[in-house]
């Protein structure tokens, strides 16, 4: 019989991917979600040759629900996380609901620890082919900082992180929508250079998280999780530049380079931060879930990016 397998965050953007994968997928004896709200839960039917999905409600802010969550769990996949929210409820969820959680899942006897990351923790770069271990700790916004302190409760009991840099498809609200908005704001194109970075699918990456929490050749510790291919900084403005729409009368001005942009964008949100992540290299290097946890890392940014075209327009025309 596989292991009994809890997934937290199994409503979000990947951890709902992880979800739908794991109940479809044969080797789980039962596959257990978390959730916070019961009518944001999934369907749970059992099919046949597939493991029994049940739905608990619960919030990593309760200790007696964790408590629940994590009994007769052989494996725990850890996907919830508060993104781009205030301090205090970063902190809460991120930092302390994590610790809470494993801590919860140590007493309970859970033998394996998965949780998804970002390699954000590692700030703002440049970063060319980095190598698991060669990194500090250097997180440079609130949530990198409290997903920072989440990590370390993983790993000090022996868990695995899942380190992607952007992830992208459908779901995605964060990493091509802003870029979109980026554009949408300067009056031409927009010249980064040629910083190279680590992308990788939603499917892919919820492929990994279910690997790593089945496969024997899983090692604790960090893992990075990027396509092999290391995607250009033009090939990414490019699928952006896809999905803007700009006026047809209106005349193109030659490409805006990053320090006019810097100047021109001084009074957007975030713009400067975006900005620096594309201008410098953020490219992580680690082979080890292609080769050693039996998963693949879909296809290459364009290819991949280009199926999910018709998904971003709807929702930025939405």
């Amino acid at each position: 019989m596989g292991p009994h397998i809890l997934i937290t965050g199994a409503t979000g953007f990947i951890g709902g991917r992880v979800a739908a994968k794991a109940a479809a997928h044969p080797e789980p004896a039962s596959v257990r979600l978390l959730v916070r709200r019961p009518s944001a839960a999934p369907p749970t039917a059992r099919r046949p040759g597939r493991p029994k999905t049940e739905t608990v409600t619960g919030d990593l802010r309760d200790p007696c629900a964790l408590r629940r969550a994590v009994e007769g769990v052989d494996v725990l996949i850890h996907c919830a996380s508060a993104i781009g929210a205030d301090e205090e409820q970063s902190r809460a969820v991120n930092d302390e609901g994590t610790r809470a959680l494993v801590d919860a899942a140590v007493r309970a006897g859970v033998g394996r620890i998965v949780s998804l990351g970002t390699a954000s923790v590692h700030g703002r770069g440049p970063f060319r082919a980095a190598a698991p271990g060669s990194l500090p700790l250097a997180p440079a916004s609130v949530t990198s900082r409290t997903r920072a302190a989440g990590d370390r409760h993983v790993r000090a009991a022996g868990g695995t992180v899942l380190r992607p840099h952007l992830v992208y498809g459908p779901g995605d609200r964060q990493v091509v929508p802003a870029l979109v908005r980026l554009l949408a704001a300067l009056p031409g194109p927009l010249d980064c250079g040629t910083s190279l970075h680590s992308l990788i699918g939603v499917d892919a990456l919820a492929e990994v998280l279910l690997g790593a929490a089945l496969s024997p050749a899983t090692a604790p510790g960090p893992y990075y999780v990027g396509h092999p291919e290391p995607v250009p900084v033009a090939d990414l403005i490019a699928a952006a530049e896809e999905l803007l729409v700009r006026g047809t009368d209106l005349p193109r001005r030659p490409a805006v380079d990053v320090a006019e942009a810097r100047v021109l964008l001084a009074g957007v949100p975030r713009a400067g931060h975006h900005l620096d992540m594309l201008a410098h290299d953020h490219w992580f290097a680690d082979s080890r879930p292609w080769q050693d946890l039996g998963c693949t890392p879909g296809p290459p940014f364009r290819q991949g990016v280009a199926a999910h075209l018709p998904w971003y327009r709807e929702l930025l025309e939405g």
